[in-house]
């Protein structure tokens, strides 16, 4: 067996077998310490600085060790890097193909039943053409992944009448059981040796295996967790307990299909009549009630509301008793009620020492929500029953070289901790700016005051900007700003079109200025010199008014411990050095971190974020910070396509 030096070396198989392969130290390293927790089965947690190229550095210990693995990725984006490209690409460099499955949420999968059951006419019906086509294709299909029809893009709003839930999937009950793509994509994860999944996916499987109903996902004695800084939050969610008015109305749909298909249409619409009016009127006593609220702080007519809700559910339950024998779908859409109602009564329960209970209401929809205080000890528990070796990767999982606060959150207490630093030159190519004598993030003056002082940086470096904000409200203040001047070039805004579409404008332009907010500090990469610039305009501490954030700060405060230094710094560290890892994403590239909350430095918890960024020398001085920016605008590089190293993950 080839040694790791012999894969990664200068002169090793890598370097030899694939073009563009760099040798880095950190990721030999980090392979290495990827190894010795397989061999000796620990947890492990791997902070893993921008361009180590943390994929294969996890990759190559795992197919060496011939053993079987789960690898979950936060984005389809990087699942598809790892399926399509990584994995074969190793594969091949080993001398040995790889055994790997791909396996996606339901929702990206083509369901028989549902299609056989969706309306012929109405508002949710399929059109004629589409039906014949998705027909033709389904019968010829291998995967029955619809990411193979761009006639179903993921916010197409028919897909949700071809594809199943976990609500309205029939089992083995189901007549097209034999047929069932979801079935057939997990009959083949349970035969590979690397199962590439989610976040969302793995935590569905923890959650289901507690509740006995059998495993998703097959056994395995690696879990690799990529991404890591997004899998905390997502537990905690999938590990809460939700209901809404999107899955009521798509239960009142599925019981007219069902009823329909078979034959007994208006028994089931007289079963379903009280939960029909019953989500109008909630939905009438939510209209202008936007908003997130603690369960006990929401408006009294509208907590009545949620109680005509369960009363319906029960009735709809009841009501469908007599005929749902008559099909597997009304069968199960009973079961849904009960499942329903479960779920809301536990949601809205008065009872709150184990979690916390709150509503969410947008213009479109409205949701009853339970969120577990910590999910640390449910965590420790299920990652003790899959006896594999975890190990847990990202750019961004310690406060300096703490990993506390990650694991305490994951529920691990002993683990193989390290934080290996970018291979990428900060020190020479980057600079963070601190901008004197601007006002609190909290003056009303902030944003106007940021973008004086930071506009002349950007028309200095030629555009290439990203401004990246905590709110809406302060960044629709900075594009009124920003609306009123000439800029270097395209100007663009968050909700102005998907994000795909702003950053390949960006890219394309080499000068544009970008205006985001949360969605844009993680997960964009932008190599090259299209980006010279990023703005953070205020350090990212959460909303301590948001139902999640309350929960997890009443956990700590019930465990005895300081909410702020254990919570809410260790995440708004983590935050920033997310939205200051834009900026650096290759071996030659140059950029200035512009840093606009004064508190960096008037604080006494100020080090601390600077501590946690990359060696980047700090500039306080308006004129060094002008003439660094000059340098970006005349090192910026011709406007045209630029090749991405197919063996360097960008985080």
């Amino acid at each position: 067996m080839a040694s790791l030096m012999e894969i990664f070396g200068p002169d090793g198989r890598l370097a030899d077998r694939l073009p563009g392969y760099t040798f880095r130290a950190a990721q030999q390293q980090m392979a290495e310490l990827v190894s010795e927790a397989i061999d000796d089965g620990r947890h492990a947690a791997l902070e893993a600085g921008t361009g180590i190229g943390k994929t294969f550095a996890y990759l190559v210990p795992v197919l060496l060790s011939g053993r079987r693995a789960i690898v979950s990725t936060g984005t389809r984006t990087l699942q598809d890097q790892l399926f399509g490209r990584d994995l074969p690409a190793l594969g091949a460099v080993l001398g040995r193909p790889v055994d790997v499955a791909l396996l996606k949420g339901r929702s990206n999968y083509f369901c028989w039943h549902r299609f056989e059951t969706a309306r012929p006419d109405g508002r949710d019906a399929l059109p004629a053409d589409m039906r014949e086509m998705l027909a033709d294709w389904a019968r010829t299909s291998v995967s029955g992944d619809l990411a193979e029809l761009d006639e179903l893009s993921r916010d197409n709003a028919l897909r949700g009448l071809v594809t199943s839930t976990v609500d309205n999937c029939l089992g083995s009950r189901c007549e097209s059981f034999e047929r069932c793509f979801v079935a057939e994509a997990r009959r083949r994860a349970q035969a590979a040796q690397v199962v590439v999944v989610n976040h969302h996916l793995l935590l569905a499987d923890l959650a289901l295996k507690e509740a006995g109903f059998g495993d998703l996902l097959p056994d395995a004695d690696v879990i690799v967790v990529d991404e890591a800084h997004q899998f905390p939050d997502i537990a905690q969610r999938v590990f809460g307990v939700s209901i809404g008015s999107r899955e009521l109305e798509s239960l009142l749909r599925d019981i007219v299909g069902e009823g329909t298909a078979a034959g007994l249409g208006e028994q089931t619409g007289d079963a379903a009549a009280s939960l029909s009016k019953a989500l109008i009127a909630a939905r009438r006593e939510s209209a202008g009630m936007q908003g997130r609220y603690a369960h006990e702080a929401a408006p009294e007519r509208f907590v009545a509301a949620l109680a005509q809700l369960r009363h319906a559910l029960a009735e709809t339950r009841q009501g469908l008793a007599p005929i749902d024998s008559s099909s597997a779908g009304l069968g199960r859409c009973r079961e849904r009620c009960a499942e329903a109602l479960r779920r809301l009564e536990l949601a809205t329960a008065d009872d709150a020492d184990d979690g916390l209970r709150w509503i969410e209401i947008t213009a479109r929809s409205f949701a009853a929500h339970w969120t577990p205080f910590d999910i640390g000890p449910a965590m420790a528990e299920r990652i003790a029953e899959r006896e594999a070796a975890w190990i847990f990767t990202s750019a961004t999982l310690a406060v300096g070289k703490d990993f506390t606060h990650f694991l305490a959150r994951v529920g691990i207490e002993d683990a193989l901790a390290e934080s290996l630093p970018s291979p990428f030159d900060h020190e020479e190519n980057g600079r963070i700016y601190l901008p004197p004598r601007l006002p609190d993030p909290r003056d009303p003056s902030h944003v106007e005051a940021l973008m004086e002082h930071v506009w002349p940086l950007i028309e200095a470096a030629d555009g290439g900007a990203f401004l990246l904000f905590t709110s809406f409200q302060a960044l629709n203040a900075a594009r009124d700003w920003v609306e009123q001047r000439a800029a270097p070039g395209p100007v663009l805004v968050q909700g102005r079109g998907s994000r795909s579409q702003q950053l390949e404008q960006f890219r394309a332009a080499g000068n544009a200025v970008l205006l985001g907010t949360n969605s844009f500090w993680q997960g964009v990469d932008v190599r090259g010199r299209a980006l010279r610039i990023v703005v953070i305009a205020k350090l990212p501490f959460a909303a301590p008014n948001d139902p999640l954030i309350q929960a997890r700060i009443e956990a700590v405060r019930r465990n005895g411990g300081d909410a702020f230094r254990e919570f809410q710094l260790p995440e708004a560290v983590l935050g920033l050095k997310q939205g200051t890892g834009r900026l650096i994403r290759d071996f030659d590239d140059r950029g200035l971190v512009v840093l606009g909350d004064p508190r960096v430095r008037t604080r006494g918890y100020g080090r601390v974020f600077l501590d946690a960024l990359p060696p980047m020398p700090v500039l306080e001085d308006r004129d060094a910070a002008l003439e660094f920016a000059h340098s970006l605008a005349e090192s910026a590089e011709p406007l045209f396509s630029r090749a991405e190293p197919s063996t360097i993950p960008s985080e």
